[in-house]
């Protein structure tokens, strides 16, 4: 039988421009090939302008993850200025951080990940009832439950950084809005609002019982004594058998997530063969022989953005970020792996990097965080500053790295006589939705995706993957 060659997409529910092309061969994909199919260009707008217009033009990468931008962008400007931010400032900024990535795992269980099971084709499931009229697109009762409390939850955006998406109020030396006693306690309030959401509604228990579980074994105990929707999607994962498919690399990186004054809630890491070695700034480069780019393999510090669309042997906008020769996943489920998580990793030991462990280890960051910015928020000085100012140099060189909700997201710049001489953003689905390298190297999505049984040539099951990876072209090919 030969070669099917078939394309998924363009995907719904997805921030930008997706394909997917599979390569099928007796009802199994052979290869795959993931096309991010519109160029931006943000890396070719900045050079030439003073340094500080990072903070307003980076944010406008993306409209969902444009304070990971801000913090990326504001933490390399500290590096160059070699400060050190205000206490106030840190506090705000980490919670400012949580806010947007919270919301994002929200919105992609509800909004984009949950309503791929409530199809026709899963009508004769068990399960499909409930899980239909729960969230079905524009239907399910799902949504009205969860866009109330999401929006409420956003409400601390305004309180904390005047708007959003694309907040200015993210400086390297810390916030430029400070928060009054007044503002405190409304935010204080919105987030137990936001608790109660979560603890009635996805989990059906406390926070602290779900980000306590230790093992696999925990989990199913858990999973039998009460509702909630994660435990709903937890018995359509079983009857789907999304815990066995995928899998990509096992290898993971995290930048390190929520710099606060006490130092970082989940440190920085690198993954591999069972074990987290020391984050290694200078091992990450990016590869453009499979992208519509020329150039060839560079350190992102040297990187170049030149296009040319007429690339033979190129199918994507999007560049192959290599950690050494490692082709890492990234995101919730790294970040987890790398801080230690015990059910994350017992799960990923055990099953490995599925389906169903990256949609496990998001909601376990919700149940992990909401209780952890409480803290950050009485731990605010009253009458202490916000913000510290510091001069710029005119020449340097920078990075900076934080955590967005999907993953490692990395800022690399230099300047010349007070400009901006090179800007290269390295983000989260760049990393995990890279094409192939010079040695023919997949990169994780087109790893996760090869090898799969699709019965009767039904893809279905593909999109569970793609969207598992909650991914962002508008990042990808900023």
């Amino acid at each position: 039988m030969s070669i099917q060659r078939r394309i998924v997409g363009p995907f719904n529910r997805v921030e930008g421009d997706l394909e997917v092309q599979l390569d099928i061969h007796d009802s199994r994909v052979q290869a795959a090939r993931v096309s991010a199919s519109l160029y931006r260009g943000f890396e070719e707008m900045l050079p030439g302008r003073p340094a500080e217009d990072a903070l307003v033009v980076v944010p406008r990468v993306c409209g969902i993850c444009s304070v990971a931008q801000s913090i990326a962008a504001a933490t390399a400007l500290r590096w160059l200025a070699g400060m050190e931010p205000a206490r106030n400032g840190q506090l705000a900024e980490c919670l400012t951080a949580a806010c947007e990535n919270l919301a994002d795992h929200l919105t992609h269980f509800y909004l984009f990940f949950m309503p791929d099971f409530a199809r026709p084709a899963y009508a004769g499931r068990p399960w499909y009832p409930a899980v239909a009229a729960r969230f079905r697109a524009l239907h399910g009762e799902a949504a009205n439950d969860c866009l109330p409390a999401r929006a409420a939850f956003m409400h601390m955006m305004g309180i904390l950084a005047g708007k959003w998406p694309h907040t200015l109020s993210l400086r390297p030396g810390g916030s430029s809005r400070p928060l009054a006693p007044a503002d405190l306690l409304q935010t204080l309030a919105l987030l137990r609002d936001f608790r109660r959401f979560l603890e009635s509604r996805l989990f059906g228990d406390r926070l602290e019982t779900v980000a306590q579980l230790a093992s696999v074994a925990d989990l199913e105990r858990w999973r039998g004594q009460g509702g909630g929707d994660l435990r709903g999607f937890l018995a359509v994962a079983e009857d789907l058998g999304l815990d066995r498919i995928g899998r990509a690399t096992d290898t993971f990186l995290s930048y390190g997530a929520y710099a606060g004054p006490d130092g970082r809630l989940w440190p920085a890491g690198f993954w591999q063969d069972g074990r987290v070695r020391p984050l290694e700034v200078e091992a990450i480069s990016e590869d453009v022989s499979h992208a519509w780019l020329d150039g060839g393999p560079l350190p992102p510090s040297l990187g170049q953005t030149h296009p040319n669309a007429d690339k033979a042997a190129a199918y994507t906008w999007c560049k192959a970020p290599r950690y050494g020769d490692a082709v890492v996943e990234t995101g919730a489920l790294a970040r987890q792996m790398v801080a230690g998580h015990p059910l994350v990793r017992a799960w990923v030991a055990e099953r490995g990097a599925s389906v169903t462990a990256r949609v496990l280890a998001r909601m376990l960051e919700l149940a992990i965080v909401v209780p952890v910015m409480e803290t950050w928020l009485r731990a605010v000085e009253p009458g202490a500053p916000w913000c510290v100012e510091a001069g710029l140099p005119a020449d340097g060189e920078a990075v900076g790295l934080t955590e967005a909700a999907r993953g490692s997201l990395g800022h690399w710049l230099t300047v010349r006589q007070g400009r901006i001489a090179r800007y290269q953003i390295v983000a989260p689905t760049t990393w995990n939705f890279s094409p192939r390298d010079s040695a023919g190297t997949p990169g994780a999505l087109e790893q996760a995706l090869a090898g799969m049984a699709v019965p009767d040539g039904d893809l279905t099951v593909v999109q569970h993957v793609v969207r598992s990876f909650d991914p962002c072209m508008a990042c990808t090919v900023h």
